[in-house]
């Protein structure tokens, strides 16, 4: 259990570490979400009666595509240097490394998402239960888009044109999150209280957390033969 957790916190500080190496990649994913984000009130209007009904939607679709942008590189820099190979050999099982880069993915792509969501939702005149639970949503929901864009990065692992491929893959298992996701935010604002949805999302991660390392490990596998 120490070797497996020593493993876990290495590949989480070694991914930390050349993310922070090669800013640029973590601030496109920012800057793109806080864009999108901004940009429909200007396009849509002033009228606050729409810009909140519209809300949950627009954030959770830009935190969607947002995550979408660095899944590409979720294992293709460790392929091309021949760090994946080494991986498959160590002894420490290969879920366990793949989870680790999973988090520290979320770490640098979608925790500061869901940082910063609440502040632009203040453009939309959310009230503040509705940018609580906009928060909320999208710290259960967003793991959940790193953990499905693991297996599509994955399996199209050295593929030419991969980026447009996992977006085809994943999207269609992003649906759900986004659909309980920015119903949550829409059940908070209407009185119907946001639990059922993210209950939802809960199960969504707990089921995530279980079958996604498992089958990224698979895929992994079955590129490098």
């Amino acid at each position: 259990m120490t070797s497996l957790t020593a493993a876990f916190r290495c590949i989480v500080a070694r991914d930390i570490t050349l993310a922070l190496r090669r800013r640029a990649d973590v601030l496109t994913t920012l800057f793109f979400f806080v864009i999108v984000v901004s940009l429909f009130p200007l396009g849509v209007g002033p009228e606050m009666a729409t810009l909140r009904i519209i809300a949950p939607g627009v954030v959770w679709v830009a935190a969607l595509l947002a995550s979408m942008l660095a899944l590409e590189r979720m294992f293709y820099s460790d392929y091309r240097d021949g760090t994946l190979e080494q991986m498959l050999l160590t002894p420490q099982p290969l879920p366990v490394l793949v989870l680790g880069k999973v988090f520290a993915h979320w770490l640098v792509s979608g925790l500061p998402l869901v940082l910063i969501a609440p502040l632009l939702g203040v453009q939309y005149d959310l009230p503040p239960e509705g940018l609580l639970v906009l928060a909320l949503s999208l710290l259960v929901g967003t793991p959940v888009l790193s953990l499905i864009g693991a297996i599509g990065a994955a399996l199209t692992l050295g593929v030419r044109g991969g980026g447009v491929l996992v977006s085809l893959l994943v999207l269609p298992l992003y649906i759900p999150v986004l659909i309980f996701g920015a119903g949550a935010v829409d059940a908070s604002m209407s009185g119907l209280g946001a639990q059922a949805h993210l209950s939802l999302l809960g199960a969504f991660l707990l089921g995530a957390l279980i079958l996604a390392p498992w089958a990224a490990s698979a895929a992994l596998r079955i590129s490098m033969e």
